[in-house]
């Protein structure tokens, strides 16, 4: 019999294991919050290295706060703010922690600590957390106003002040990653303290608590510290810790019932159902219960509609949207109305957003793709709403900055004029192709003509003799001297190798630079190619085959591009490989940062069986299902189940497919076909 998760009443959350991705280099957030919550309440572990941008790592065995922000997989760090440490005396920083004496589910994280004796229990709403401290000594607790991570606590205005004896109001300004990050804060005690400042910590002294546990409530907001205290009240008005944390647990379960699988193999039901639970850790809620927010212009501004934060989107326009559009069609427009703001506050869309702050994080424009994607799929139903967005996509491809002015009067980038000019313009053909869809869609030929033109221009980075993309000078000639193996700055966090396929929107006009044979060759060679990276390489190239990188992004469509070489048979065993030995179900399981759901993203689509490889529109191709059945709700009560037919070890191929009981003649799926609804059935075999 398979494992049946929740067809029946099994629940989801079972399977979903926190701790997955908190070792090694996959710096994940561990602790409580909500689906595409604002606030995740957890433990800080530590703040300095590239293994703690969220905060936390399983390596650890102190902790310096219980946070109520915290970022996910991310490469660069920042948050931690509003650090709350119960202490046994006002000179302690840390306190010691086994992991296990952890306990950590959806929408829970508990530890129960030695010095002092007392068990922290924490869970979330979407602008709220809710702390429960149960111990039989006095408690001093440290508020720590300048605690973030990484650079974040190098410039930090704040203050806190008691209101009234059982609650504290503040904020906390810091400079970082995020230039201008704005956190206000309501905390409420269930019984009455006292505070006292000293330097940058605020000591507050509790009584004797041993009758009955000491419950704090915080809430969170970017606008004010009266717009933290409603949002606390509206999400968690009462002192039950028990009803908060069952509740978030409830919007686990029901989150993760968009996709119900069957799996003979637990270790697939846990991979798939972490994954799916990380792809829903972000993007974030922004706004407050009354829809004020802090916009990109720093003002604050009222939304229509739910607006958004934590917008990974170099990272997450691969895969994560795509899925997102699959399995929450119901965010879409909140989702374009969000990136339509910021566009309209900064004058360009984001690029990697975080707290209303632009950081201008990794090359390309990827909120065009991702807004594309919405469009061409037929998600955005209000016409001017899709007006607005074309035009805030062609406005921020046209504008002076991150070398879209070279690019628009020369043609090309020029290695000689603009850093990492390969990557840049790979990125920006990708954008332009979106725009090019969405132009043609609106009737807008000319503009369609324009983009569609320079969408195509990866062609003149290619060099044909070795069958590389490389940078080429001013002069159009090719950078020399030229080393396919070691990153060089024409590339971001990657080499030759794997940025010579990133051309996920047009892999026949790939194909046909090298020509089939000679492509498939080429292909077959980027797995098996060994090398050293050099020591300058970054961290980020990781999960090795040869020289693909399945624990960086641009990586992630590669495999599926035998599909359209008309060899998917070699696809196979290279999707089984990743899914098996690159995710695992241990702490260390995850062979890169996570970045913001999409490594998590890329195994629950190819668990499915499923990959969208162009990220703008494009079909949906086959890979080696692991799964042996899903159901996946689409939208509107319509359900999407596939069912996977002699699934095993030793019979990884798909020899045959049918769509509602029709044998397909090709190896891919419309989005429309999926968005519908439907029954798609798989045979594999050997």
């Amino acid at each position: 019999m398979s494992a049946c998760c929740n067809f029946g009443k099994e629940s989801l959350t079972q399977y979903v294991d926190p701790t997955i991705g908190t070792g090694e280099h996959g710096h994940v957030f561990l602790g409580a919050n909500v689906p595409f919550g604002l606030v995740q309440a957890g433990p800080t572990t530590g703040v300095h290295g590239w293994d703690h941008c969220s905060g936390y790592h399983a390596d650890d065995t102190t902790i310096i706060g219980f946070a109520h922000m915290h970022l996910s997989g991310t490469g660069c760090g920042d948050l931690g703010d509003i650090a709350l440490l119960p202490i046994t005396s006002r000179e302690d920083t840390h306190v010691d922690f086994s992991h296990s004496q952890e306990t950590v589910r959806p929408g829970y994280y508990s530890v129960n600590l030695e010095s002092p004796s007392v068990c922290v229990e924490l869970s979330a709403t979407q602008r709220a957390a809710i702390h429960r401290y149960t111990s039989n000594e006095p408690l001093i607790f440290r508020l720590d106003l300048a605690q973030g991570v990484h650079e974040d606590v190098s410039r930090v205005e704040s203050d806190v002040i008691q209101t009234d004896p059982c609650t504290l109001s503040g904020y906390r300004i810091s400079h970082s990653w995020a230039n201008n990050q704005q956190v206000y804060f309501r905390m409420a005690f269930s019984r009455p303290v006292a505070m006292q400042k000293e330097n940058r910590y605020v000591n507050i002294l509790t009584a004797d608590f041993s009758s009955e546990p000491l419950l704090v409530k915080v809430g969170i907001s970017a606008v004010s510290e009266e717009n933290a205290a409603l949002n606390l009240e509206a999400e968690i008005p009462d002192w039950d810790f028990d009803s908060v944390a069952n509740q978030a647990l409830e919007a686990w379960e029901k989150e993760l019932s968009r996709i119900k699988i069957k799996s003979k193999d637990r270790t697939v039901l846990r991979n798939f159902y972490t994954a799916l639970y990380h792809t829903m850790t972000a993007p974030s809620v922004f706004c407050d219960v009354n829809g004020e927010y802090r916009g990109a212009d720093g003002r604050v501004h009222t939304a229509d509609g739910m607006i958004y934060t934590t917008l990974s989107l170099w990272d997450t326009y691969r895969t994560l949207h795509p899925l997102m559009t699959l399995i929450h069609p119901d965010k879409m427009e909140d989702l374009c109305r969000t990136m339509i703001a910021i566009f309209k506050e900064q004058g360009r869309l984001p690029i990697w957003h975080l707290m209303g702050c632009e950081t201008d994080c990794m090359p390309g424009n990827s909120a065009i793709p991702v807004l594309g994607d919405m469009i061409v799929k037929g998600l955005i139903t209000d016409r001017s709403l899709r007006e607005s967005a074309y035009e805030a996509m062609k406005t921020s491809s046209m504008t002076e900055l991150r070398s879209l002015d070279n690019l628009r009067a020369d043609g090309f980038l020029a290695t000689n004029k603009n850093h990492e000019s390969v990557a840049r313009a790979l990125e920006y053909c990708i954008d332009d192709d979106a725009v090019y869809q969405v132009a043609k869609m609106l009737g807008r030929e000319e503009d369609a003509d324009y983009f569609y033109r320079f969408s195509r221009t990866y062609s003149k980075y290619f060099d044909s003799c070795n069958g590389f993309m490389r940078g080429i000078d001013d002069n159009g000639h090719f950078r020399t001297p030229f080393t396919p193996i070691k990153p060089m700055s024409d590339y971001t966090e990657g080499n030759a190798w794997q940025y010579t396929f990133l051309v996920p929107h047009d892999p026949e006009g790939l194909i046909g630079l090298f020509g089939r044979e000679r492509f498939i060759q080429k292909l077959d060679s980027l797995f098996i190619v060994q090398g050293e990276l050099g020591e300058e390489a970054p961290p980020d190239i990781s999960g090795l085959i040869g020289q693909y990188a399945h624990g960086n992004e641009p990586s992630h469509h590669i495999i599926y591009l035998y599909d359209y070489a008309g060899e998917p048979r070699k696809a196979a065993p290279l999707l089984r490989q990743v899914m098996t030995q690159l995710y695992q179900d241990i702490p260390g399981g995850l062979c890169g940062n996570e970045d913001v759901g999409q490594m998590s993203a890329w195994y629950v689509m190819s668990a499915l069986g499923l990959y969208q490889v162009s990220p703008c529109g494009g079909d949906i191709v086959f890979g080696s299902p692991m799964v042996d059945e899903a159901v996946l709700q689409v939208g509107e009560g319509r359900e999407f189940r596939i069912t996977v037919h002699n699934n095993c070890a030793g019979n990884i191929y798909v020899t045959r497919a049918a769509l509602n009981g029709k044998t397909l003649e090709n190896n891919r799926l419309t989005f429309k076909d999926i968005h519908s609804g439907g029954h798609l059935e798989f045979w594999m075999g050997k």
